[in-house]
């Protein structure tokens, strides 16, 4: 079975280093949380918002091994007043879990986005 996860982290400034780091820890988070490897991963689409451009999301996915792993990065939309300086990620990943059992991940200030489903 094929499901959607999501999840996104509000990193603490357009740095290279700071991406990296914001994104290896949503991409850990969102693996462990919902017990998967790389190989029950399909796909990912990483966005950042307009103000992060100091580096590529997806590099950090790919220091954690998803050499294998289709992986695209895209801007968000550039909406007033939006929570700056956040990475977005959809993951397609295979698993036997129903939807209720899926952990979507919302990390630091990303948290306030989606209160209703944030673990």
């Amino acid at each position: 079975m094929v499901r959607a996860i999501r999840g996104a982290v509000q990193v603490e400034a357009n740095d290279r280093d700071a991406i990296l780091a914001g994104v290896t820890e949503l991409v850990t988070e969102v693996m462990g949380r919902n017990r998967l490897t790389t190989d029950d991963v399909i796909s990912v689409i990483f966005t950042a918002t307009p103000d992060l451009n100091a580096e590529f999301p997806a590099l950090a996915a790919r220091k954690l091994g998803f050499h294998d792993v289709p992986l695209i990065c895209a801007s968000e939309i550039d909406v007033p007043g939006a929570l700056p300086l956040v990475v977005r990620l959809m993951a397609h990943v295979e698993t036997d879990r129903p939807r209720q059992e899926i952990h979507h991940v919302y990390l630091h200030g990303a948290a306030a986005l989606r209160v209703d489903i944030a673990q």
